[in-house]
């Protein structure tokens, strides 16, 4: 991160912490805007993350001989945005689908790199949907999971992403038992959003580094959720029971607090079990994973916290942004979970 990119943050947070809510919002308008004085009152294409870092050498998005990774362009009623598909060799079957949210400055070819995702859908038979982020849409390419017209069915971005999913599954034979939606950061706060708007599209839900829905309608009340001080969440109307929901989250993120790992679960009205199960990886790295059960004791959610981590991709690759390849396989326990639960 960079070192005045991260001074003006903590100097942001120590203002809020003080109540001095005005000069915290204009400090952190500073520090996103790269130093230059921003005024007190958000605009429309505030960024809510940090910037992405790209370590080690980009290599080509997986494709090839044995699938295809291809461009395309939707639009609705509520807007547009351009997306990549991969799609493996295909034996007559539908097959699951498997939607990727980016983080800021993050774009889907990044992402399919640092999640690996691709090589996943090559070898066990699914499809996966990366949506981007338009620059009109957010300046720094962040999902506006902090704007309240973009947190309910039928509205904003939600509404564009539910209805490009649609014609990805009508168009390309995906089973419409087995779609499910994770992201990173940004892209995981909209995951959560588009599971308690679309839980009928939505078997289960993916949440890395992000928030619960609701939990910001501003800049100002964005920067607080994520720092671990928002207690309260705005929920919109809901057509049904949050879809089941894996939660990835390391303990050391200064960006997004561990605290709103937790919080995602609960929020959808599920109780930590005191059944939890520990680990290491190969690379030393500690890990835990409690469950998450519903009124009537059903086991509906994962909580996994790598210890030590940051905001990053836990087991992603280095030619990504945002990843951490010494942390547990995120994107193969997510896949392993979502399998485990097709919508009813």
């Amino acid at each position: 991160m960079n070192p005045d990119f991260e001074r003006m943050m903590n100097e942001a947070a120590r203002l809020m912490r003080g109540g001095s809510l005005g000069e915290a919002t204009a400090a952190i308008q500073q520090a996103l805007g790269g130093g230059a004085q921003a005024p007190a009152r958000p605009r429309e294409d505030d960024v809510i993350d940090v910037e992405a870092r790209v370590v080690g050498a980009p290599t080509p998005a997986p494709g090839g001989a044995s699938g295809s990774f291809t461009a395309g362009h939707y639009r609705n009623e509520c807007g547009a945005r351009d997306y990549k598909l991969f799609e493996p060799a295909r034996d007559g079957r539908a097959l699951p689908l498997v939607v990727m949210l980016h983080g800021c400055t993050q774009d889907p070819d990044d992402f399919a790199r640092g999640t690996r995702m691709n090589a996943l859908a090559r070898e066990r038979g699914f499809l996966v949907l990366y949506p981007a982020q338009s620059q009109r849409g957010n300046a720094q390419r962040c999902w506006n999971w902090f704007k309240h017209n973009h947190q309910a069915r039928g509205k904003g971005e939600p509404a564009i992403l539910a209805g490009l999913v649609r014609d990805v599954i009508a168009r390309h034979d995906v089973d419409p038992r087995r779609v499910y939606v994770a992201g990173l950061s940004a892209g995981g706060a909209m995951a959560a959003i588009l599971g308690d708007a679309y839980p009928d599209l939505f078997a289960a839900v993916g949440v890395h580094s992000g928030l619960p829905a609701g939990s910001a309608t501003d800049v100002q009340s964005a920067f607080a959720a994520m720092s671990g001080g928002a207690q309260s969440v705005r929920r919109g109307p809901k057509t049904g029971p949050t879809p089941p929901t894996i939660v990835f989250h390391g303990d050391a993120d200064t960006t997004v607090n561990v605290v709103n790992g937790e919080r995602v679960l609960r929020a959808a009205g599920l109780f930590a079990s005191p059944d939890v199960r520990r680990g290491a990886t190969a690379m030393g790295v500690a890990w835990s994973c409690r469950p998450f059960v519903d009124a009537q004791g059903v086991v509906r959610a994962e909580e996994w916290t790598v210890h030590g981590a940051g905001h990053a991709w836990s087991g992603g690759n280095l030619s990504g942004s945002y990843t951490d390849p010494r942390g547990p396989d995120a994107s193969a326990e997510m896949l392993r979970f979502f399998l485990q639960h097709p919508r009813a």
